[in-house]
Parts: C-alpha cells; structure tokens; sequence
C-alpha cells in the first residue's frame, strides 16, 4: 500500500509502549507511505523509563509530549495522544496518521480517525491486540522493522504472531481479482490481501516482496505481461489442477 504520492503523515508515538531502538526503522517504514509531516511522542519524560528515547527524540526531531501520571494505574498518555490526535484531525493538514503502539486502548481512535476518511497506519509489536490491527488501514508488526537480509526477515518471520494460512489468503484474493483467463493483476492481488487483512506483509512469511512471496508458492503460476503503454507488470494465477 505506498503512497502514489506524499501523503502528509502524523506519526503519534507511545512512547510508554514503543521500543526507541526501532525509532530509525520505523520512520524508514513511514517513508514509503508518506511524509511525516508532525512527529510526537508521549509519556512521562521526568521518570528513567524512557531515558533510551531521548536521544532518539534529537537525533529523528520528534517533539516529545509530557505528560505527568497524575494517578496511579490511569494511562494519562494515551488520553494526551488521543486529544492531540483529534486536534490534528480537525486542523485538515493531514491525509493519515500513524499510531505507534501495542495497546488495544487506541482501537476507537483508529476506527474514528477512518470514519472521517483518514489513512490510518498502525505499528506495533506482535501481540497487539487484534481490535486495534483491525481499526487500521494498515498494521505493521514492529518485529520486521529494519528486515532487510534473508536472514533477518526469516528471523522476523520467527518473531511474527500466529499468522492466517497463506494459501487461503492468496486463493481468495486473487479469486477477487482475476480476469477471464484466470490472470490477476500482482498490484490488485496485494491490495485485497491488504483490505482483507491490515497486517498482511510478506516480511510475515519470510520474504522481502509479495513478488518473491508469490513465485515461492507451488500452487501459483507467475509471469510478467506487457502492458498497451510498453511497460510491464506482474500477473498470477492459480495453476490448473487435473
């Protein structure tokens, strides 16, 4: 799901919930969606547990947000996320906005932000909850950020959550999307898997591309078609049986 061209982004952070040592990789991710036009994150900077973001907070400009915890076992941060997060929206600068956290607190945010026609891109570790990768447009487990070698993304794939069976997820989408002759578009492919399931990545499965996901898949047939324009694109199918 990139963008086709540079969304403005606001990347709100818990920073309560959110590892610093993945600040980096993170906005490397948020880059391919769009520009991170405000980024901030929360919590309370007078404690030591989150001495590791602070020079991250200076080195990437993120403004950090204090915010005191005025009562014990009441998450103030992510009252203070939610109302800046509101604010932003209402100010009609931004076309998404992405929330950094695992907590399942932030669902009705993310289904609010949706219903008023923001993209809403998620981040998280593994075990977010399932509510809150369903509110999104887009959830990425924070597990293959910075993934960029075999190795590594087959590590994340170690990493990853119990993930839906692949085949019945890429059957029903390219079922979706075919043509007449069976063929379907690898860019339609990737956007139903994306609209059936917000933390659909192939990083998930082991693989860097949905390109390489779907030549490594027995059951599909994959080739490059020409297009009218001189250009060419990826197509697959499911291969015929008997």
């Amino acid at each position: 799901m990139e963008a086709n061209k540079r969304e403005r982004l606001a990347v709100l952070i818990d920073a309560d919930n959110a590892q610093a040592s993945l600040a980096e990789a993170l906005f490397a991710e948020i880059a391919r969606y769009g520009s991170a036009t405000v980024r901030r994150a929360y919590g309370d900077w007078t404690t030591t547990n989150l001495t590791q973001w602070k020079e991250t907070l200076l080195k990437l400009a993120v403004q950090p947000i204090q915010q005191f915890r005025y009562t014990t076992g009441k998450n103030a941060t992510d009252s203070a996320l939610i109302i800046d997060a509101m604010d932003l929206l209402y100010s009609g600068n931004f076309d998404g906005f992405c929330i950094v956290s695992s907590d399942s607190d932030f669902t009705r945010l993310a289904t609010r932000l949706r219903e008023s026609g923001q993209l809403v891109y998620g981040f998280g570790r593994p075990e977010t909850p399932t509510p809150f990768v369903a509110a999104c447009d887009k959830f990425v487990y924070t597990s293959v950020l910075g993934s960029t070698s075999a190795q590594e993304i087959q590590q994340a794939q170690i990493n990853a959550p119990a993930l839906p069976k692949l085949r019945p997820q890429l059957v029903e989408a390219i079922t979706a999307t075919s043509q007449e002759d069976g063929w379907a578009h690898l860019g339609g492919v990737g956007q139903m898997l994306q609209k059936n399931d917000p933390a659909f990545d192939p990083r998930n499965y082991g693989h860097a591309k949905l390109g390489e996901l779907v030549r490594a898949q027995k059951f599909l047939e994959v080739i490059e078609k020409k297009n009218e324009n001189g250009t060419s694109s990826v197509a697959v199918r499911l291969k015929k049986t008997g």
